[in-house]
C-alpha cells in the first residue's frame, strides 16, 4: 500500500518541484536584473521566489548555477522567438529598403527589446569582465547560436543579387549591430514603434550603403 501512495504522490510532488524550480528561475532573473552578480544573493532570491535558501540549493545549487540557469533560460527563449522572426526573413524583397526595414522592426521588437533580453545584455556589458566564466551558457545558447540561421539568409539576398556580400557572416553581424544602434539599452525603458522604425531605418539605411546593389539608389 505505501508502493502504490508514493506511486501517486509521485506525479504531484514532480509538478510541485517543477513549480519551484520555475519560481526559483524567475526569482533569480529578477534579482540579477535589480542587483547584478555581485549585489544578488541567495537569501533574496529565496525570499523573491518564498522559499528557503535550502530549497534553491537542493532544486538548482549556488549563484553562480543560477545565474547559468537565468541565462539559459532567457537565450532559449530568444532562439525561438527568433527562428519565428528569421522565418519572415524577406527572401524574395519586392523592395529592398522597405522589405528590410520592416523585417527590422520585427526583429527588434520580438527579439531584442523585450525586457529580459536588454537587462541581460546590460548585465553581459557590466559584468562579462569581471566574470567571464559565468558567460558560457551565454555563448552557448546567445546570439551567436542563431548566426548560421541569419547569415544564411543574407547569403540568399547575394546569390540573387539583391545585395553585394562577399562575407554573409559579416554582412548579418553588421545588419544585427546596426538595426539596434539607435534603441535604448536600459532595463525597464519602453521602446515604442515610432522609435522601432526610427531605428531600424537608420540602420536599413546605413547596411544598404555598405551591401546595396551599386546599380540601386539608396533611400535618402
Amino acid at each position: 500500500m505505501e508502493i502504490v501512495a508514493d506511486l501517486i504522490r509521485s506525479p504531484a510532488m514532480q509538478r510541485g518541484n517543477y513549480n519551484k524550480r520555475c519560481a526559483i528561475i524567475a526569482a533569480a532573473t529578477a534579482v540579477f536584473v535589480r542587483d547584478g552578480f555581485m549585489g544578488a544573493s541567495i537569501d533574496a532570491i529565496a525570499e523573491e521566489a518564498s522559499v528557503s535558501r535550502q530549497t534553491i540549493y537542493n532544486q538548482i545549487g549556488d549563484k553562480e548555477k543560477l545565474f547559468a540557469e537565468v541565462v539559459r533560460g532567457i537565450t532559449e527563449e530568444g532562439s525561438v522567438r527568433m527562428v519565428a522572426t528569421l522565418a519572415t526573413f524577406p527572401d524574395h524583397p519586392a523592395d529592398i529598403t522597405e522589405d528590410l526595414v520592416a523585417f527590422a522592426m520585427r526583429l527588434t521588437r520580438n527579439c531584442l527589446c523585450d525586457g529580459n533580453s536588454r537587462a541581460l545584455r546590460k548585465l553581459i556589458e557590466n559584468e562579462g569582465g569581471r566574470y567571464p566564466e559565468l558567460f558560457e551558457t551565454w555563448k552557448d545558447y546567445g546570439p551567436g547560436r542563431n548566426w548560421p540561421a541569419i547569415s544564411a539568409r543574407f547569403a540568399r539576398l547575394a546569390r540573387s543579387g539583391d545585395i553585394e556580400a562577399d562575407d554573409p557572416d559579416l554582412a548579418a553581424r553588421q545588419f544585427m549591430a546596426l538595426i539596434g544602434a539607435d534603441l535604448p539599452n536600459e532595463p525597464g525603458s519602453m521602446v515604442d514603434d515610432e522609435q522601432l522604425e526610427r531605428a531600424a531605418r537608420n540602420g536599413v539605411k546605413t547596411f544598404l550603403r555598405a551591401y546595396g546593389k551599386r546599380s540601386a539608389p539608396v533611400a535618402p
